[in-house]
């Protein structure tokens, strides 16, 4: 992975940061899966996804109330990758490529130290499967191994059981819990911190 001079630190000397490219966009394939950027043919399944009260319970951001809602954040995501601040795939089934089953990706990039925050979101039809296990994987692969990638880091509520078994399965160390250090909605949250190093991941 390439990198270039970004800013200069106290003494004057160049600092690298990563330098990204996702053109042509990296699909990434399991044996089950086939990870690919999001379309506007994927507006219904995204919707789905971003309006349903129990999939979105434990991800702090408004529910779509309608299609432009959901067209709009396509259209911020595929901006973002175009701009190289974000890459985001939606998940699919290798033998249903046309249907959203989920989403992943590096949703805050930290050029300078090598290192971003992964995010996911699972459809409630397609959990217990180790669909998302699966997905972090090849995602993670990645990140580590094209993109350059240091450490990954997670936040999620720690009353999230599942995504925690989903990275503590997958190999990330829970490294902070702050107490009621994210308001939302009119209430405090309670926030887990979890991450990985480069040199711990073992696909």
């Amino acid at each position: 992975m390439p990198y270039t001079p970004s800013h200069t630190n106290r003494t004057g000397v160049y600092l690298r940061m990563l330098e990204l490219s996702f053109t042509p966009f990296p699909q990434l394939t399991t044996p089950r899966l086939l990870l690919r950027q999001q379309t506007v043919a994927d507006k219904h399944d995204l919707f789905y996804l971003r309006s349903h009260p129990g999939i979105m319970h434990f991800i702090p951001r408004p529910l779509h109330q309608n299609l432009d809602d959901t067209l709009q954040f396509i259209e911020m995501l595929n901006t973002g990758i175009a701009n190289r601040e974000l890459i985001h795939w939606v998940i699919t089934l290798a033998q249903q490529p046309e249907r959203v089953i989920g989403c992943i990706g590096f949703v805050r990039m930290k050029k300078e130290h090598y290192r971003s925050e992964v995010g996911y979101l699972l459809h409630d039809g397609y959990r217990g499967q180790g669909i998302m296990q699966e997905a972090l994987q090849a995602v993670l692969h990645y990140g580590f191994n094209t993109m350059g990638l240091h450490s990954v880091e997670a936040v999620i509520d720690p009353a999230n059981t599942a995504s925690a078994a989903v990275l503590e399965k997958g190999g990330f160390t829970r490294e902070g819990y702050f107490r009621e250090d994210f308001f939302y909605n009119g209430k405090f949250y309670d926030t887990a911190f979890y991450s990985l190093l480069a040199r711990e991941h073992r696909p």
